[in-house]
């Protein structure tokens, strides 16, 4: 391609485009040679766009990585199953989460403790709140109406801090060990602590599914 048919690309690719173009490529740059080797012209070049650009839009690096991994993460959600019971609507979205995510905690873990959390000035809570994003009940909310629907638990009566629960233990154990959690260990979280939890505080026992 010539330089003039590389302007004409450039040219097309304004607003939305180019922002997915540019933190698609910081995202891309970002598992290529990982955060310290990551720059802001090697991002441009990536994007094959010029180094104004980015900077028109990030003051730095490290704004530029965060909206990387935020942008990655909000192009790439974990879909909402519907199997018919709680227990197995969780099973199936917390597998999902754990096998789509484990990449994406891998390189964010990284990210944060080779640099990215002392450029950005943030707290680590700070920090995990960028990088996971959204409210923490805003991804499982809809499986919890459906079984509330259902009759299986009340959420009148589960607080919010035992309704997150299980997704706080999948990405605890996510940026722990930085793989896919095993079968197992997902049952055991809903089967053995999550369900006859939510059981109690609804009024109810025996299984839900």
């Amino acid at each position: 391609m010539g330089a003039v048919d590389g302007d004409r690309v450039k040219q097309r690719r304004r607003g939305v485009k180019l922002e997915h173009a540019v933190l698609s490529a910081a995202w891309d740059e970002l598992v290529a040679v990982g955060y310290a080797r990551l720059t802001m012209e090697s991002v441009a070049a990536r994007a094959r766009t010029g180094i104004a650009v980015l900077y028109r839009r990030r003051a730095n690096k490290d704004q530029m990585v965060l909206a990387a991994i935020e942008h990655y993460r909000n192009s790439h959600p974990v879909a909402v199953p519907d199997t018919g019971s709680l227990s197995g609507d969780l099973l199936a979205l917390l597998t999902s989460m754990s096998e789509a995510r484990a990449t994406f905690f891998a390189i964010a873990a990284a990210t944060a403790f080779s640099g990215l959390l002392a450029d950005a000035a943030l707290t680590p809570a700070e920090l995990r709140d960028r990088i996971l994003g959204g409210a923490p009940l805003s991804i499982p909310q809809v499986v919890y109406q459906r079984a509330h629907d259902r009759g299986e638990i009340d959420l009148g009566s589960v607080p919010p801090a035992v309704l997150v629960m299980p997704f706080d233990l999948v990405r605890h154990d996510l940026l722990m060990d930085l793989r896919p959690l095993e079968p197992a260990r997902i049952h055991s979280i809903i089967n053995d602590l999550f369900i006859p939890l939510v059981q109690r505080r609804s009024g109810q026992s025996g299984p839900t599914s």
